[in-house]
């Protein structure tokens, strides 16, 4: 329980900050798997189209601090060695 009035403030602060967060991280995890549905069903155009997508929206959370920049990297990496795979078997 806050005792002060800052500290009142600093928490109705942090509430709607959380709040805005978790709706980013969860737009980015839900472009995530649409990429990675793509590659598992086998279309490797609407993979790669869901990609850009994907790719903007971790580039935005990894430089606004959402998530560590090199998180946002490494999920870009991944997602991109997914689709390239993908496309050499098919």
């Amino acid at each position: 329980m806050p005792n002060s009035k800052g500290a009142e403030k600093r928490l109705r602060q942090n509430k709607v900050r959380q709040a805005h967060n978790k709706s980013i991280k969860s737009r980015v995890k839900t472009q995530i798997k649409k990429v990675l549905a793509a590659v598992d069903s086998g279309e490797v155009e609407q993979a790669e189209t869901e990609y850009v997508d994907a790719a903007r929206k971790l580039d935005q959370a990894g430089a606004k601090k959402i998530m560590h920049p090199n998180t946002a990297a490494r999920k870009k990496s991944r997602l991109q060695n997914a689709i390239k795979k993908a496309k050499a078997a098919s």
